[in-house]
């Protein structure tokens, strides 16, 4: 499967930006985006709470120069984050989400974002809410597809049906397979791609892992307590 628009194949690798967040590696970041772009991956998955905004305005840095459709951005929103990093919850209403993006267009400094998502779903709002907040965004020319992260088969249908759902980004690596029971069989009926993150449950499956390397965020994951 292709996006004839944007030359992306689903099949491709990503590049997972989360990480480059700190000033005093940002030239070591901007060097992988490059390089990375070079080697032909286009797709540049980011958060806007990544860093509280810090990593989107690095992409934005190493995109300068560069053509526009080189890069595929995908871009999360809704967490809260405190002034120290920390997150504290979620907001997904429809008037926030417009200007979430407001601030990501200037960070990233481009005049659209390629695929729009909520890092996830906040079950006090009805999901066709938040896709029809997205669906205004791509009407008015600022979004070109809608994705979904960490959903179940259910709140996808839904959401497809206000507007087609371009990917959905979902956990899974051989330690996690859950997707395949329902997620998988709907993606390939709806026509929508799966970006799939973890694919080597963070770092354990990689034959280097150790207890001593786990980051503050893998310390949290359920796989690697105990």
């Amino acid at each position: 499967m292709n996006d004839k628009m944007n030359g992306l194949s689903y099949d491709q690798l990503g590049l997972g930006c989360g990480g480059m967040i700190h000033d005093d590696h940002r030239n070591e970041y901007i060097a992988t985006i490059h390089e990375a772009l070079d080697a032909g991956i286009q797709h540049l998955n980011t958060g806007d709470f990544y860093g509280v905004g810090k990593n989107e305005t690095i992409i934005g840095e190493a995109l300068k120069g560069q053509k526009r459709d080189k890069a595929y951005l995908s871009v999360k929103f809704g967490m809260l984050a405190a002034p120290n990093g920390s997150m504290y919850g979620l907001d997904v209403r429809p008037l926030t989400i417009k200007n979430y993006i407001a601030y990501t267009l200037k960070r990233l400094n481009v005049d659209y974002i390629d695929l729009y998502q909520p890092a996830r779903i906040d079950l006090g709002i009805p999901v066709e809410e938040t896709i029809g907040a997205i669906a205004d965004l791509v009407k008015a020319g600022y979004v070109r597809h809608i994705g979904l992260t960490q959903v179940d088969a259910e709140t996808i249908t839904r959401a497809h049906s206000v507007h087609p759902l371009h990917f959905i980004e979902m956990e899974y690596s051989l330690f996690n397979r859950s997707i395949e029971k329902e997620i998988v069989p709907l993606a390939r009926k709806l026509g929508i791609g799966i970006v799939a993150f973890g694919a080597l449950a963070h770092g354990l499956l990689s034959g280097n892992w150790s207890k001593s390397k786990s980051s503050p965020y893998t310390s949290r994951l359920p796989l690697f307590c105990g």
